[in-house]
């Protein structure tokens, strides 16, 4: 795969060594890569055992050998890609135990979190562990490997009776062991689910504003499920990530604490079109321009075959003869006057009466 600066998700990561001195033995790493048309995000976090700094070199060797197998795959199958990483990580961590005194007995945990596109894999070995909160909803995706995970399942204690046991930290599977763990690929959606469908739900498709916790059990042995995902819901990423170191080291914070968190971020805005619009001014265009010609064709039409009609007078006059002129014979014509219009009168002679003779009455 191809290395890239940036992640298609927003991340975010916090660390401490915790309150009572000791050497901060947590590593994590967050990569980028491009498989084919697709983004790739690695989340990788390791919890060192071992003291005397042992376990921070193993840790630290983890974290550098399962992000280098994963950058020169080429990313087709995650699952089968991490479960190479786990191996040769595990076997490299032996070794280097054996091969000195100083190392003997190292070893670390290991939660793996590798998103394609929007597709989520995942992987833990120990008791490092992996959440989701969706919808407000804070789930634990993972299952731990310890001797009080096996007691709750084999029904020899009961939940109560876990905080505090003697045997709590006691870990089952971790890398340096004398045989390459298992890398637990059971991604539990609800704690009903069997082991099969908890290894369907591997390339899970997240949804946006989905968040991922990766985390070490020095958050989770100090901050309940409940306080994790009311800060995690509320808070922006880096926000809450110190917050929950914050927690955690308030209450004691007898362990190194670390954390990677992710989110799905929103679907980008979707882009205008003016393909439509300029279609649309079209088509507006040519039904406007048809029912003008309609208009026009319709006019001249009804010009061109109706019949002529008179065009009516528009002003109105009346002449009257004069007082005491009788027999007047014609009266003059009459006009009337209609307003808007102008017409030149013409003069009718008004016809008078013969002369009388002499001495007539």
């Amino acid at each position: 795969m191809i290395r890239t600066e940036h992640a298609h998700l927003t991340t975010a990561a916090a660390t401490h060594p915790g309150m009572t001195g000791k050497i901060n033995e947590d590593r994590y790493a967050v990569s980028a890569f491009q498989a084919g048309d697709e983004p790739v995000l690695l989340a990788v976090l390791c919890d060192g055992i071992g003291g005397h700094q042992a376990g921070e070199v193993a840790a630290e060797l983890a974290v550098e050998i399962i992000s280098e197998v994963v950058a020169d795959s080429d990313g087709t199958d995650p699952l089968k890609i991490l479960d190479e990483a786990i191996v040769e990580s595990s076997e490299r961590i032996r070794e280097l135990a054996e091969s000195s005194p100083t190392y003997h007995g190292m070893g670390a945990t290991c939660a793996l979190a590798w998103v394609q596109g929007k597709r989520l894999y995942t992987g833990t070995v120990g008791d490092s562990r992996i959440y989701l909160l969706r919808g407000g909803v804070l789930r634990q995706l993972s299952t731990d490997h310890t001797w009080i995970q096996e007691a709750l399942e084999g029904g020899f204690i009961r939940p109560d009776q876990v905080k505090g046991h003697p045997n709590s930290h006691v870990i089952r599977r971790y890398l340096g062991s004398p045989n390459p763990p298992r890398l637990d690929h059971r991604l539990r959606l609800n704690g009903s689910e069997n082991d099969k469908n908890a290894l369907a739900n591997q390339g899970l498709l997240l949804q946006p504003k989905d968040r991922l916790l990766l985390c070490s059990d020095g958050l989770t042995d100090l901050v309940e499920r409940e306080e994790i995902e009311d800060i995690l819901r509320r808070q922006p990423l880096q926000s809450a990530a110190d917050a929950l170191v914050q927690l955690a080291n308030a209450r004691g914070g007898h362990d190194n604490i670390t954390l990677v968190v992710a989110e799905v971020p929103p679907p980008p805005p979707r882009k205008l079109s003016f393909k439509p619009l300029v279609l649309g001014c079209m088509v507006l265009v040519l039904v406007s321009a048809l029912i003008a010609v309609a208009i026009l064709g319709a006019l001249w039409w009804q010009q061109r075959s109706g019949a002529p009609s008179p065009t009516p007078a528009l002003w109105e006059q009346s002449l009257t003869p004069p007082p005491g002129a009788p027999g007047l014979a014609t009266a003059a014509p009459t006009a009337s006057l209609q307003p808007g219009a102008t017409l030149t009168p013409s003069l009718t002679p008004i016809l008078l009466p013969a002369p009388l003779e002499d001495g007539a009455t």
